[in-house]
Order: structure tokens, then sequence, then C-alpha cells
């Protein structure tokens, strides 16, 4: 009972924090541009607590914690064809609509940029040293006289720093044939390694057959905390990007995928091993959140972008039934994949095997 609390718990304070940058965004730039904003809100459903802002804004705190929004004046274009009112989302600019639109996604991504920079100054980041923890036997490493306890100093002259870097320039060269300075017991040794190849996501990448596990704490002054933090972000985005990429033309991980429940686990779990690892999820989730919403996909961020630039190119608005056809198309995908997702979660949980093993 009391990890179930503190898993609800923190999924209302991990989806809060980042619903309330995501609608911040989307808020601050419809301001920076003029437009009217009726509404801040965050949850959905009848308003637990609201206030008026000297602005006009309404803000709330709402009842069902499943994400936010923001309320323009205008939202969309007119249907009847009369002129926009001053200061609404209709009446504005293209280039204003699509700034207002990608501002929620950006401010995810700056959330989580500053998240990491605030963990490596005060924390510091883990690092995993390039140090060989285990080497699988009859593997390209162990093949080569590799073994456990080597810390690789460098790869094809190329100096390592950590185990990351290694593995990126392993990846890189499948079936190649490097050397390898190794430190073991105080000696530099060299070994000519062969590299195997392995396939992953439909491409061929390079197999060592080498683990590492032995990691430090590295802290950082503010500069050096900026650009590990902007690294960072960088990686873990083309992380997601590339899950994505072969989510959607490979179809590998979609059983991996977590839906509400799943994350509620995952955060109540993360909550108990306390604050840094809380932060440094919401800066994940962060990310996460902001790249989906950039997925060209009616209903999302993304797909409002995809609408304003065929606007932009063929110099009027997309039909509105068009339009209408691409937002619905776009519900029934979200709708499909949040079934998907709690299916997901409830087999994880055992929820799936009790049920069919209660009907036979």
């Amino acid at each position: 009972m009391t990890e179930t609390l503190r898993s609800i718990v923190a999924y209302i304070i991990d989806l809060g924090v980042l619903v309330f940058f995501h609608e911040l965004g989307h808020y601050l730039a419809a301001r920076s541009q003029g437009v009217t904003v009726e509404a801040f809100s965050i949850g959905f459903g009848p308003a637990l607590v609201s206030w008026r802002a000297k602005s006009g804004t309404v803000w709330k705190l709402s009842v069902l914690p499943l994400g936010g929004y923001v309320k323009m004046q205008g939202w969309g274009e007119p249907a009847d064809g009369t002129p926009a009112l001053p200061g609404s989302f209709a009446a504005t600019r293209l280039r204003s609509k699509a700034l207002i639109v990608a501002a929620g996604p950006v401010a995810n991504l700056i959330l989580a940029f500053v998240l990491f920079v605030g963990l490596f100054m005060t924390v510091g980041k883990t690092i995993v040293q390039p140090v060989l923890s285990e080497v699988v036997p009859q593997s390209p490493a162990a093949v080569a006289g590799l073994e456990t306890g080597d810390r690789v100093i460098a790869v094809a002259g190329t100096k390592i720093s950590d185990f990351t870097q290694l593995q990126s320039i392993i990846m890189a060269h499948p079936d190649a044939a490097m050397a390898f300075i190794v430190e073991r017991h105080g000696q530099a040794l060299t070994r000519e390694v062969t590299l195997g190849d392995t396939m992953e996501g439909g491409q061929k990448i390079g197999h060592l057959g080498v683990a590492g596990d032995v990691s430090t704490m590295r802290h950082y002054g503010p500069l050096g905390a900026v650009r590990a933090a902007a690294v960072e972000t960088y990686d873990d985005a083309a992380g997601m990007l590339t899950g994505l990429y072969r989510l959607v033309f490979h179809q590998e991980g979609l059983r991996d995928l977590a839906g509400p429940l799943g994350i509620a686990q995952i955060t109540g779990k993360v909550a108990a091993l306390g604050v840094v690892s809380v932060i440094n999820l919401i800066a994940l989730l962060s990310i996460n959140l902001g790249l989906i919403n950039l997925v060209p996909i009616p209903i999302l961020d993304g797909g409002h972008l995809m609408f304003y630039a065929a606007e932009a190119i063929y110099g009027r608005p997309l039909p509105p039934r068009a339009q209408d056809i691409g937002l619905r198309f776009g519900l029934a995908l979200i709708v499909s994949l949040f079934f998907v997702t709690t299916f997901n979660d409830l087999s994880r949980l055992g929820a799936v095997s009790w049920v069919s093993h209660l009907f036979g």
C-alpha cells in the first residue's frame, strides 16, 4: 500500500512538473506574440483551485492529473470566414503560430538541460570507466587476449575517457581490425583486436564482447556543467529518436512501451532511490515528452507544425476537411497507442495472465 501511494504521488508530481513547463512554453511564446491567453490549466476537468491574474489569464489546478492545456483566444482558424479578433491566435502571423506551438516541446528540452546542469554542478555525473568488468568467453575480446580488469586507454590512436566512448567506437567499426592499448597491473599493453559484428535495428554494428560497470562521480564547474549537460541532452535525445525510428520502421520495442500505469510504477521505484534519481528521471521524461510532441502526428504539436509548413509552401491553409480528417486520424492513433501501452503495463503487472487464467 505504501509503495502504491508513493507511486501515485511521485507520478502526479513528475507529470505536473513536465506539463507545467510544457504549457509554460506555449504560454510565454503566446504572450510574446501578443496573443491573449484565456486559461492555463494543469490537469483537466473541474478546477480544484483557480485564480485570475492581472493579464486576464485564469490559472487552474484541475481534478484529473493527466496533462494540461493553454487556452488561447481564437485557437484555430475561423470557420465562417469572418475576420479574426485582434489579439487572438487566429489573427497572428503564421511564423508566430509556429513559434507558439513549438515552444512547448522546446521548453521540455530546456528543462532537461537545466536540470542536468544543476545535477552535474551539485552532485556530479556518473561516469562508467573504460574498465572491462567482464570478457565474454570466445568473444573477439577474449580471442585477442583482453582480460577482466583491463583499462582501455586508447583504440586505434583515439584516447578513451569512458565506457560509452568505447562502445561508440566499437559499434561504428564492425569486423574492423583495431589496435587496443590497455593498462593491466600498471603496465601498458598493446593488443590487436578483430571486432565481430551483430545486427541491431536492421544495421550491422561492431561487437567486442565486454561489459563495464566500474563507475565514478565526476564533478563540474559552471562552464563544464553546461557543456556536459548539452552533451547529455543531445545524447539522450538522439537515443530516443533512434528508438522511435526502430519502433516505426522495424517494429522493435513495441512490447517495451510504457503507458501511465507503467510510468507511475517506474516513478514510484525511482522515488525510493532519492531526490537525485527523481530529478534525473524528470529530465529524461521531459526530453521524451518534448520529442514525442514534435512527431508530425495531427493533434500533437508536431502535427500542427506540419499543417503550418504545408500552409507556408502552398500559400494558404489546408482545407478544413483535410485538417479534420488529419486530426481524427491523429486522435485514433493516439488512442490506439494508449491501449497498446496500457496492455503492456497490465501484462507486466500480471493482470493479463491472471485474466487469461481466469477464463481458461
